[in-house]
C-alpha cells in the first residue's frame, strides 16, 4: 500500500472514530499532497509525499517556537498534537550516531576537504538522507565533518 493510500484511509478512520484533531490534521497533509499534484500535474510517489510530509513538520516546528516564545501554550500543544500525527508518516529516522557516521563516510566518499565543499556535500546528502534524517542534524554533522 503506497503512502498516500495509507493516509486515505487513516482519514476514513479517523472520520469513524469522530477523531476531529487527527482528521483535520490528515487533511491538511492531504490538501498539500493535492495542490503540490494538481501544480506540477504529476502524481506523487512515496519520496514526494515524504517530502511534504517533512515539511509540515518543519512548519510546526517553527509555530511552536514562536508560541511558546509568545506564551500561548495552548496553542503550541495543538503544534504538538499535529507534529505527533504527521510523524507516523514518516519512514524510521537515523540517530545522531548514524547520521554522524554516514555524513564522515560521505565526505571521504566525495573527497571533500573543507567549508568551501559544503554544498557539494549537502547536495548528496538531500538525496541519500531524503525522509530518513531530520536535515537539520545532518547539515550540523556535515559542518562537523568538513571544520
Amino acid at each position: 500500500m503506497s503512502l498516500k493510500d495509507q493516509i486515505t484511509e487513516d482519514m476514513k478512520n479517523a472520520m469513524r472514530a469522530k477523531d476531529t484533531q487527527k482528521l483535520g490534521t490528515i487533511r491538511l497533509l492531504q490538501a498539500a499532497i493535492k495542490q503540490r499534484e494538481v501544480d506540477e500535474r504529476i502524481t506523487l510517489d512515496d519520496v514526494a509525499v515524504i517530502a511534504i510530509v517533512d515539511k509540515l513538520i518543519k512548519q510546526r516546528k517553527d509555530s511552536v517556537a514562536a508560541y511558546t516564545s509568545a506564551g500561548r501554550q495552548d496553542l503550541a500543544d495543538v503544534e504538538t498534537l499535529e507534529m505527533g500525527i504527521l510523524e507516523a508518516y514518516l519512514p524510521q529516522r537515523m540517530s545522531a550516531e548514524e547520521i554522524t557516521a554516514a555524513v564522515k563516510a560521505l565526505v571521504v566518499e566525495l573527497g571533500a576537504t573543507g567549508p568551501a565543499d559544503m554544498g557539494k556535500v549537502m547536495g548528496a546528502v538531500k538525496t541519500k538522507f531524503a525522509g530518513k534524517a531530520d536535515m537539520g542534524l545532518v547539515s550540523a554533522a556535515v559542518k562537523t565533518a568538513l571544520n
